[in-house]
């Protein structure tokens, strides 16, 4: 009986870790339908990494660009 005190504390512990971990889910999700991402796409880093390159001219990327909005 000496050791009946520790269960209660690792159910606490446990339920601590869960909350943590469901607020970490939740806050790295991406933004939602209406908000505007924060930082471009893999899509738009390919096409900046492109052009980057010299393998697509100026016109070529806004244009593209354009279609990845």
């Amino acid at each position: 009986m000496g050791l009946f005190w520790i269960w209660p504390v690792l159910v606490l512990i446990g339920v601590v870790l869960l909350g943590y971990l469901a607020y970490r889910l939740t806050r790295n999700r991406g933004p939602g339908p209406g908000e505007k991402a924060t930082s471009p796409g893999p899509a738009r880093q390919i096409l900046d990494e492109r052009y980057a390159r010299g393998e697509i001219d100026e016109q070529d990327y806004r244009q593209r660009r354009g279609e990845l909005r």
